[in-house]
């Protein structure tokens, strides 16, 4: 893939000359910009920052998700009334929140985390409903018929039946927060990731805004495969789910 990221940069820079280089950079340039970025102690600096923020923020919205998601499961007018409602905010771009948060917070951090918290709340919110209404239904008669009721056949049976949903649920709401982070800090952060590619973009400086757009990729992975594919995979085995 970085060959060919290098040959289109190649010929439609050096031989055809389609488009100029601050338009689209060469992977040697990203490189030697990731690479400044480190040195300078920039990159470190707006990690630190963002992980500090979509953390808070994320662990609200995992809290605020799953009260919403079981409040609505149990009460069936709520189901009825609010879960349209729920699926329609989520639509919402996390952009759209910033003049609220703006409003109500002013520009400091409480506002970026409040865009993340919203940000991905509802996704949990909609996996969590999702996830307790997709049970099998054997599995609550079985439990019944053995004697549990009431609180026990939802904390030992069907929380535990949706737990692969929530994963899931868990793993979109993670990349709600990041997007919400994005936007939250290329609005009003002074340190960040969104700042810095807020930087490379008003400097014009393609490669920058490139290199930042990777880090945050490989993030995302990282934490795909380090947090959330462990426990999927440990849940899909415990259910005898896994088909290797």
């Amino acid at each position: 893939m970085i060959a060919i990221w290098e040959a289109v940069y190649r010929l439609g820079v050096d031989i055809l000359g389609l488009w100029k280089p601050y338009l689209f950079p060469s992977p040697l340039s990203v490189v030697k910009t990731l690479a400044e970025l480190v040195r300078d102690q920039t990159l470190a600096i707006a990690l630190i920052a963002s992980a500090k923020r979509i953390v808070v923020g994320y662990l609200v919205s995992i809290m605020t998700g799953i009260i919403i998601g079981l409040t609505i499961v149990r009460f069936k007018w709520l189901d009825e009334n609010v879960s349209a409602l729920i699926l329609g905010l989520q639509t919402l771009p996390s952009i759209c929140w910033l003049p609220f948060a703006i409003l109500w917070y002013g520009l400091n951090e409480s506002a970026i985390i409040f865009v993340i918290a919203v940000g991905s709340t509802f996704a949990i919110a909609i996996a969590i409903e999702s996830g307790i209404k997709n049970v099998n239904p054997l599995f609550v008669r079985a439990a019944k018929t053995m004697g549990a009721s009431g609180f026990k056949v939802y904390w030992n049976v069907i929380i535990p039946a949706s737990l692969p949903n929530l994963i899931t649920g868990l793993k979109q709401g993670w990349s709600f927060a990041w997007r919400a982070l994005m936007a939250g800090e290329m609005m009003s952060a002074t340190k960040g990731l969104g700042q810095v590619l807020m930087v490379g973009r008003d400097l014009a400086d393609i490669s920058q805004v490139t290199a930042v757009m990777i880090v945050i990729v490989l993030l995302g992975v990282s934490v795909d495969k380090l947090i959330f594919g462990r426990i999927e995979l440990d849940i899909r085995q415990k259910w005898g789910l896994d088909r290797s």
